[in-house]
């Protein structure tokens, strides 16, 4: 038999494995298969239909040695873009996905630029080939993004952009889907992230086809996950400011009262609270939306098409709610837009509670009260009426609190107090929603609140100004700059105090304690009439407190042991008056350091803790300011009774058991592989099995004792 050794006319994978090795001395036989390459070309456009084994095996194989011979290979790229662009819809999809492969691969080994393949891959996504787009998508999306790897190519992407902006003009609604996706991945992906992308992709939201439109639509309406910032630079900032442990030991070397203790649960639940908000605040859902050029000019048009076309209602909640978001993060005014939503405000109303979040985002300060006040009116009509069940209620009033935190002044005096009496209705859920539109108010303009809702005054709440409409509240100063000279002040008068070296005794009268005793008995009493007001707020608004220091508790501890007769009479307008000269002296005469800024936080939070007449009870926290997106949660969080079934509990049981130890007998063994003893495994086998050893051993009766005592004598005889 003879063997035949030199197969390569007929072996492609072999020859192409030794012209790697040794183009120059294969080219023979690399010409014999161009010749033959060519011959099958030529026959294939003749029937471009049919699908031609040889020929793909030889495309493949000349794409792979392409960059051995680039001189007699110089007119492959081109032979097989003509093909693609004469015949592309009419190929077999085999040999069509064949001449896309050798096309990457050549642009993989860099003989085709990235300009010419994307142009004519952007082309194909015309094709009715599903398979065929999803590669070429993914082929799109990578190579963009090798291609600005190192350095960004400005031109490259400037091209591609304008190309890509003429294929979402495009007829064909795959191509323009597909295009459209692939800018949106790319955005995504941190690629293409600048202006001109995203106001590419705007462009979508106007397009006549409505998958093109919803796709834009949606694009800035998800929440961006790159925006949120490293939690590395969340804990950097967090050391900053004063945490638990501080206050905890600058409370060791006092002396340990009720009022003492009182006040470290409240800085500890603070310091929580502002943990949260930090994070909260860090993360930005509307990068997209801010690169937008014209930001009213594209929220206009949406309203417009929105009124003009006549879509699904899924499409129109969408353009809605990006309208909102456009309105809300650039204060923009659009008038028609508030009495186009009101119509949808109705309790029967499809997704009511989204209509309602539209209707909080699109609020701000910028909008006229009066074009706010039927909104409001209709929210307070149709939900908040007792004709409705509790639950729309509640959601009535978590509505008007998310809108009225946005735009205080749309709120009139008469019907915040009607709003304020449901403090006190029977159902829990829309108590809660009215005490929490309570405590908004009591944060920005409490003179609408009955005097009894406006809780507790404290140093914070006497600067509090309520501004009207178009009213900006400037600073020429650092707010709370004035405790730097007081604290300057009281280290100059201990260093004076330090002149001797003995210890002091301070004793405290009986005087003194009798009084501390009685006030916080009395603060007791008043405390327990509206912890529970005050626990259901805090826990009903989505509002993170602020943290406080010792110094609150140190400047409250000193202010009441001062001698009143020494004190002037000075009103209250006068001492705001003073703070503000020392705190733009302070701000003009120095420049401010990291720890002048922490004291001056301390002494700002320190304001919440204090009430204004020097009074045992501490204050709640402030409202904090709140974001640009409402939660559709902060509207639908209403408050009910628990489900208390088994499957319930069982379930609360189980939550409650996770990362927990195991109950039970704890395996002593140093090595967990290492046997166990016998008695060990016992408890493992079945009962059956060791049924006879249960039984343990068992006193022998007199009468069995003799039997075996005649026994062994029986058998001692015997033996002898």
């Amino acid at each position: 038999m003879v063997r035949h050794n030199n197969q390569l006319p007929n072996n492609l994978p072999q020859l192409q494995n030794l012209i790697k090795r040794d183009p120059a001395s294969y080219k023979d036989e690399f010409l014999q298969q161009q010749r033959h390459y060519k011959s099958l070309l030529a026959v294939f456009t003749l029937r471009p239909t049919d699908f031609n084994k040889s020929l793909d095996e030889l495309v493949m194989f000349m794409a792979q040695v392409a960059h051995c011979y680039p001189g007699e290979l110089a007119t492959f790229a081109q032979e097989l873009t003509d093909m693609l662009q004469t015949h592309g819809p009419v190929l077999d999809k085999d040999m069509r996905m064949t001449f896309c492969r050798a096309l990457i691969l050549l642009r993989n080994k860099r003989l085709l630029t990235p300009t010419d393949l994307l142009s004519l891959f952007f082309g194909l996504l015309r094709s009715q080939d599903k398979e065929l787009r999803k590669f070429l998508e993914s082929h799109i999306v990578s190579d963009i993004k090798n291609l600005n790897s190192k350095h960004k190519d400005a031109k490259l992407n400037r091209n591609l952009q304008n190309f890509m902006y003429t294929m979402l003009k495009d007829n064909n609604a795959k191509a323009a889907k597909m295009s459209l996706g692939i800018m949106v991945d790319l955005y995504k992906k941190n690629i293409w992230r600048d202006t001109k992308t995203v106001n590419v992709i705007s462009t979508g939201c106007f397009s006549k086809i409505t998958k093109v439109m919803v796709a834009a639509l949606k694009f800035f309406v998800t929440v961006d996950a790159n925006d949120s910032s490293d939690d590395s630079d969340s804990s950097s900032s967090d050391d900053d400011t004063p945490n638990t442990r501080e206050v905890i030991m600058a409370n060791k070397v006092s002396k340990t009262t009720r009022k003492r203790t009182k006040n470290l649960k409240k800085v500890k639940r603070l310091v929580e609270k502002n943990k949260k908000k930090k994070k909260q605040s860090q993360s930005s859902n509307f990068a997209a939306l801010t690169l937008i050029h014209d930001p009213q000019g594209f929220a206009e048009k949406l309203f417009h098409q929105l009124e003009k076309r006549h879509e699904r209602f899924e499409v129109k909640m969408l353009t809605l709610d990006v309208v909102s978001r456009l309105i809300g993060l650039h204060q923009l005014i659009i008038f028609n837009f508030y009495p186009y939503i009101q119509r949808f405000l109705q309790p029967h109303q499809k997704e009511v509670v989204r209509m309602m979040q539209f209707v909080a985002q699109a609020s701000h300060e910028v909008v006229p009260p009066d074009v706010l006040e039927p909104v409001l009116r209709a929210l307070v009509n149709n939900f908040v009426t007792e004709r409705n069940s509790s639950d729309v209620m509640a959601i009535g009033l978590n509505a008007i609190r998310e809108m009225c935190s946005r735009a205080p002044l749309v709120m009139t005096e008469d019907l915040l107090r009607d709003l304020a009496q449901y403090k006190n209705y029977r159902e829990r859920s829309v108590m809660m929603a009215a005490k929490s539109l309570i405590h908004v108010y009591r944060s920005s303009m409490p003179h609408l609140l009955h005097k009894k809702d406006r809780g507790r005054p404290t140093e914070a709440s006497l600067e509090i100004v309520a501004r009207k409409y178009g009213e900006v509240d400037a600073k020429e100063f650092v707010p709370g700059a004035e405790i730097l000279l007081e604290t300057e002040n009281n280290e100059s008068c201990d260093d004076s105090d330090e002149s001797g070296d003995e210890w002091v005794n301070v004793s405290h009268s009986e005087d003194e304690i009798s009084d501390d005793e009685n006030i916080d008995d009395e603060d007791e009493d008043v405390d327990g009439s509206d912890d529970d007001d005050n626990e259901d707020i805090e826990s009903n608004s989505d509002t993170e407190g602020i943290n406080d220091t010792n110094q609150s508790i140190s400047t409250q501890n000193s202010t009441t042991n001062t001698n009143p007769k020494k004190k002037k009479v000075v009103s209250k307008k006068e001492q705001l008056a003073e703070k503000k000269e020392k705190a733009a002296q302070v701000s003009s005469m120095r420049i401010l350091s990291d720890e002048d800024f922490k004291r001056i936080e301390i002494a700002q939070l320190s304001k919440q803790m204090t009430s204004a007449k020097n009074r045992k009870r501490p204050a709640e926290p402030e409202e904090t300011s709140r974001g640009e997106l409402v939660r559709l949660k902060d509207i639908e969080n209403i408050y009910k009774k628990r489900k208390h079934d088994k499957q319930t509990r069982i379930d609360s049981i189980k939550k409650g058991q996770e990362g927990r130890e195991k109950f039970g007998y704890k395996d002593g063994r140093l090595n967990p592989f290492s046997s166990k003893t016998n008695r060990e495994k016992k408890k493992t086998k079945n009962f059956m099995m060791i049924k006879h050893k249960a039984k343990g051993k068992v006193k022998k009766s007199f009468k069995d004792k003799q039997i075996a005592l005649r026994n062994h004598l029986t058998k001692l005889k015997k033996m002898k």
